[in-house]
């Protein structure tokens, strides 16, 4: 009796536990977010990425196996550096300063990309395994996202309707390829790390 009770116990100081974690995974992306798109549209697109370090930060530092959510973030820059600079090149939008290579999506909205990987092992874990609904989602979410960035003047969509069908697109890619990039590193669980970077200790220790 007093086991059982023990247990249950434990298991609802884990459930607020994570219920915290969540919330506050929550609540640093959208103030990420807001300092991203706001800053582009304020002539100060520095800011974005300084918040999106401390967020970035704090996450590696919660983070069971930092290296692994590390390399997550540093994917995922890569795949939004690809992806927004595509798009950049279409014609369809453009970005109203942060750009600091020509061709280049603008160093704020690769942060951005950052900050979005740091939710993809908490807040949206429960995606995990299911991509046709992460496509989905991606499809419907990127360009609201976008939409949303536009209307706060952080980004021009100069031919609305084929920027908002390529970033569907785009996004029905780009949010699966995030889940499994989110599933082979996860350093939120203790699960076990990829071979490649088991030899760090980082990565194999315990939490």
């Amino acid at each position: 009796m007093v086991c059982g009770s023990l247990r249950f116990r434990a298991e609802v100081g884990d459930c607020g536990e994570q219920t915290v974690k969540i919330f506050l995974n929550i609540a640093l992306f959208q103030a990420g977010w807001f300092a991203c798109v706001l800053g582009a549209a304020r002539g100060a697109p520095w800011l974005g990425p300084l918040v999106v370090l401390a967020a970035a930060a704090l996450h590696l530092r919660v983070a069971r196996r930092p290296l692994l959510e590390l390399y997550l973030l540093l994917s995922a820059a890569a795949l939004g550096l690809l992806v927004d600079s595509l798009l950049l090149s279409s014609g369809w939008l453009e970005y109203p300063n942060g750009l600091w290579l020509a061709g280049f999506a603008p160093y704020w909205i690769v942060a951005m990309w950052m900050l979005f990987a740091t939710t993809l092992n908490v807040s949206l874990a429960w995606l995990h395994g299911r991509l046709v609904l992460a496509a989905l989602l991606g499809a419907v979410g990127g360009p609201l996202s976008y939409l949303a960035g536009e209307k706060l003047g952080g980004i021009y969509l100069l031919q609305p309707v084929a920027a908002l069908a390529a970033l569907a697109i785009a996004w029905a890619i780009a949010m699966p390829t995030l889940m499994m990039l989110a599933a082979r590193f996860d350093g939120m669980t203790s699960k076990r790390a990829p071979g490649f970077i088991q030899s760090d200790w980082r990565a194999t220790g315990d939490a």
